[in-house]
């Protein structure tokens, strides 16, 4: 099975391609719209390394010092990309402003849009395999950095339509120039912050999404019973592995042998949706009140009462 950094290599090969092509665009034209895309360019090849070194140690198994794995490196390289997109869009910005401010005729359009155009389907192939090996991979570095290169073949697209406009417009129309590398900032920005804002989410074990929360939800009940309570569902994500755990209460008669056959069906059929995830149960006798403990534990429960405090429900929650 290929590897996930095989796809960060194609990253890296990639930007070394354009990042040549479109510092050869800006030196044929003197645009600073080309300029603010030969800087992206740069940054999209800074975030394929970070991304192939993210992916290198996100890969390795789980040891004694990081029993959960190292899976969390993802976030840090893609919160370091967001970071580099963010000063990419304030370089951009600062030289837009500068041109602005000392006006300069552009040429060699013709050759410089061309050049554009190559560079940006070389990114838009590269972008569109990468975002198949993220859903494949299930790999948050390999889609921000798919992303990023989206985000770079639109920019390059709108910066070459505005270009092209100059290529009949009128002298006066050479302020078309910077006011395209300002947009281009901007939009720029907005990618960088979405991915920080992932980022942080997942450094700070943010739960899974709603719709997996209802299918592991469903799985319980399905297996353990429409009326089982539980209580203190947990889940989170590191990289592309998931933590599920949770209470299950049953009757205190049940053997070992049963719940222990009954928590293994459970945990199969929430991994054979997602093959890289660890499922802990906990579980626990429904006639002890002890075992009510939802409120204290905090997470998902299956009803109210699961989750509320046994010292004031009696000895047993309905």
């Amino acid at each position: 099975m290929p590897s996930p950094r095989r796809y960060a290599l194609y990253s890296i090969a990639a930007s070394l391609g354009t990042l040549a092509l479109k510092f050869g665009a800006w030196r044929l034209t003197g645009s600073v719209g080309l300029l603010s895309d030969a800087t992206e360019a740069l940054v999209n090849l800074t975030a394929g390394v970070l991304a192939f070194s993210a992916l290198t140690i996100a890969l390795q198994p789980a040891d004694e010092a990081h029993a959960y794995g190292h899976g969390k490196a993802e976030y840090f390289s893609s919160a370091a990309e967001g970071l580099l997109i963010l000063v990419a869009a304030g370089g951009i910005l600062y030289a837009a402003i500068d041109r602005f401010l000392h006006p300069q005729n552009l040429s060699g359009l013709g050759w410089g849009i061309l050049v554009a155009l190559v560079a940006a389907g070389v990114n838009w192939f590269t972008a569109v395999a990468m975002l198949r090996a993220a859903r494949r991979f299930d790999s948050i570095t390999l889609e921000a950095d798919a992303k990023h290169l989206l985000t770079d073949v639109w920019t390059s697209a709108g910066m070459v339509a505005g270009l092209g406009v100059l290529l009949v417009a009128p002298p006066s129309w050479q302020i078309l120039d910077p006011i395209i590398a300002c947009i281009m900032a901007v939009n720029i920005a907005v990618t960088g912050i979405g991915l920080l804002r992932r980022s942080i989410s997942g450094l700070m074990d943010a739960a899974l999404p709603e719709e997996e929360m209802e299918m592991i939800v469903g799985v319980i009940r399905e297996e353990a019973g429409e009326q089982a309570p539980f209580h203190g569902l947990r889940t989170r994500k590191a990289g592309s592995r998931r933590f599920v755990d949770f209470h299950l209460l049953l009757p205190g008669d049940t053997t070992v042998k049963q719940s222990h056959d009954l928590t293994e069906r459970i945990e199969r059929s929430i991994c054979k949706e997602w093959p890289r995830c660890h499922v802990t149960i906990h579980v626990e006798p429904v006639e002890d009140h002890r075992s009510w403990d939802g409120w204290e534990i905090g997470g998902v429960c299956s009803s109210a009462t699961a989750c509320q405090d046994s010292r004031f429900t009696g000895e047993k929650a309905e």
